[in-house]
């Protein structure tokens, strides 16, 4: 801990010496604000930052993402306070968003609005592990309860990640960028409008030679199975956007999203993964009782790799009549997932193919002293594997939703809603939300509260599949929150501090017993403490501090695995020179619960991960109006740790690429 804390203190002392000899007048003149942050997740709606009621909202900008150089959103979610993500080992492996400890499958992703879980993972997640930053302008993070607006699988949170569309003035650009573990990035964008039309298209392809998955620096696991092959990744991703403005209140927009992926997988036996090993049955020498065991496998490495590919889409009418004040949304959402596994070359041994089709509309009614929304929707989810020798399924939803935004004088915004999901299987559930905000400018003081009630109907995978169980119910949760936000010195320096609870009911988990999904008996709950401080003491430089406490019980007692009690989260950012940019993330987490499956070599189970601190680099310069090169150091201090218990996870890694403007 004391190595650690030396770290963050060098970083510290750099930062503030980097800003020696400007003035804080400049601070006065450039303080960032917020408020007029244009935040789309929360109502559906484009709403101001002032107008969003006591929810609570990070929204990583587009100034964030360029300069932070990062592959992936996975990368930025990092850094949002009340979120933790998992991986099993590098870049394309499967990875987890936990947002106020609750379970991945509690999160709903969304990409310019369409739902990105996928019906035929095993619990209706995302996997965000492969969806890169090519032409994402902002994304946008809702902690806290929100069927009221989405439905199932959005009892945790919703993670909307937003594309890019095109302006007026024309835009082409190139990258190449490559470094660490073999790693190449190409890509292209290019957007414009004219006065009907308007697009942005990009393209991208990522090569990674990549690390051995298998940790062979864990001591705890067997290392005669690890051949420290390495675990490759490939990503190809095409994407667009494009708009037909008809007249002021009549346009037609759509999204256009190709993903083609492929990355290299170790084998998961006994408790932790390896290259090159097996389970079999042996006799104790002692006992003469027969006993499972690891073994090398005779046969070699077996190179398992998994393929998938997605392609989602969107299209949307928008029509607005009485002079803007009722504006119509009718949309059709659908998203393509096809999933695949493969040995040695041979036939694939796992194949899942997931579909949805989202069809709603909604209606926005501006009465001035509030907004009222009104909508419905049909939701068809579908999945289908011939591996597993299930037949296809496929279940729809009806839903019905009402909400209203209400400006009570001044000070206070009121957000309340109520949602109705007649389910195919499960029938009609109701959930309801409610989220006022109180603002005191005398002082620019926020207090700010929601409550809200859920429900998550069971995944396809988890009713069908062979270890699914079709007696399974949804799972019911309810969760508040309590939060205050301070502004200081002209609003160079805001604080905010949150408090929540949630509570699930019937919570589905895997049944290591009996081998399938089961519902467990009594609640899972979760509770914490958010803390954050936003500070621009100069022009141009700004820091972000974020605390997060998180504890979390299944009904015995027990913490849900990989989530940390404790984790600190430090950003900050630089621009000098006019053309020069420099910035830097740290992270500290703290011990967390393994997976119940994990054990070391001896066959003991490994009870908790270590804790540790990352600190990445990032930085810029503008060589002309045309050129930027740009680079990025992660791990700056080459930190062992795992996410995951036997996976590997990047060292001391470096990249640098080159950006040019054609126009």
């Amino acid at each position: 801990m004391k190595k650690k804390g030396m770290y963050l203190g060098i970083i510290a002392v750099f930062w503030m010496t980097a800003i020696t000899g400007v003035s804080a007048r400049q601070a006065e003149d450039e303080a960032v604000t917020t408020m007029d942050q244009v935040v789309v997740s929360v109502t559906q709606t484009e709403t101001t930052s002032a107008k969003i009621g006591g929810n609570s909202v990070t929204v990583i900008t587009a100034k964030e993402i360029e300069e932070k150089n990062a592959h992936t959103v996975l990368e930025l979610l990092k850094t949002v306070p009340g979120v933790f993500i998992t991986s099993n080992g590098g870049m394309g492996t499967n990875a987890s968003v936990f947002i106020r400890g609750a379970d991945s499958k509690n999160t709903l992703v969304m990409l310019d609005g369409i739902v990105l879980n996928d019906p035929s993972s095993a619990n209706r997640s995302a996997d965000l592990s492969d969806i890169n930053l090519d032409q994402v302008e902002r994304i946008e993070v809702v902690r806290g309860a929100m069927s009221v607006m989405y439905g199932s699988n959005a009892t945790a949170g919703v993670i909307n990640i937003i594309t890019r569309k095109g302006s007026r003035d024309p835009e082409v650009t190139a990258s190449v960028e490559g470094g660490s573990y073999g790693t190449w990035k190409t890509g292209g964008h290019a957007s414009g409008a004219t006065d009907k039309l308007s697009y942005a298209v990009s393209g991208s392809y990522l090569s990674r030679d990549g690390f051995s998955i298998a940790d062979k620096d864990n001591p705890r696991i067997p290392q005669d199975g690890n051949t420290d092959e390495k675990d490759g990744y490939e990503n190809l991703t095409l994407s667009g956007n494009f708009g037909i403005e008809f007249n002021e209140n009549f346009s037609v927009a759509s999204t256009l999203r190709y993903v083609d992926s492929k990355v290299d997988l170790d084998d998961y036996e006994g408790g932790y993964s390896g290259d090159n090993i097996r389970s079999t049955w042996v006799p104790d020498p002692v006992s003469g009782a027969w006993v499972n065991t690891l073994v090398s496998n005779p046969d070699g490495p077996t190179h398992k790799r998994s393929e998938s590919e997605q392609i989602i889409g969107r299209i949307g009418i928008n029509n607005r009549f009485a002079d803007g004040r009722f504006e119509s949304v009718l949309s059709w959402k659908f998203n393509r997932n096809d999933r695949q596994a493969y040995d040695n070359d041979n036939l694939p041994w796992y194949d899942y193919k997931g579909d949805t089709d989202d069809f709603s509309w909604q209606g926005n009614i501006d009465f001035d002293t509030h907004v009222l929304s009104l909508g419905a929707g049909y939701f068809n989810e579908a999945m289908e594997s011939q591996s597993s020798g299930m037949p296809d399924t496929d279940t729809q939803t009806l839903s019905y939703w009402l909400q209203d935004q209400l400006f009570i004088g001044e000070n206070l915004v009121l957000i309340a809603g109520a949602r109705m999901d007649d389910h195919q299987s499960f029938g009609r559930k109701t959930t309801f939300r409610i989220a006022p905000a109180y603002e005191i400018f005398s002082t620019g003081t926020r207090l700010k509260a929601s409550f809200g009630t859920g429900f998550r109907s069971p995944s396809l995978y988890e009713l069908f599949s062979d270890y699914g169980n079709p007696n399974l119910e949804p799972e019911k949760s309810r969760g508040w929150d309590l939060g205050v936000e301070q502004g200081f010195l002209d609003d160079q320096l805001t604080l905010g501090v949150n408090y929540w609870e949630m509570d699930f009911e019937n919570r589905i988990d895997y049944d290591m017993l009996i081998s399938k999904y089961n519902q467990l008996e009594g609640d899972t709950k979760t509770r914490g403490v958010e803390v954050s401080a936003a500070w621009t003491p100069v022009r141009d430089l700004f820091f972000n501090l974020n605390y997060t406490y998180t504890h979390t019980r299944d009904p015995e007692g027990n913490p849900l695995v990989r989530r940390p009690e404790n984790q600190v989260g430090l950003t900050a950012s630089y621009r000098f020179l006019e053309k020069w940019q420099v910035g830097m993330d740290a992270r500290w987490v703290g011990e967390r619960a393994a997976s119940p499956y994990a054990k070391d070599k001896d066959g003991l189970l490994v009870n908790t991960l270590d804790d540790y601190t990352v600190v990445n680099l990032s930085g810029s310069c503008d060589i002309t109006d045309r050129f930027q090169i740009f680079a990025r150091v992660d791990n700056l201090f080459d930190e062992y740790y795992e996410d995951a218990f036997s996976y590997a996870t990047p060292g001391l890694s470096g990249y640098i690429g080159l950006k040019w403007r054609l126009l």
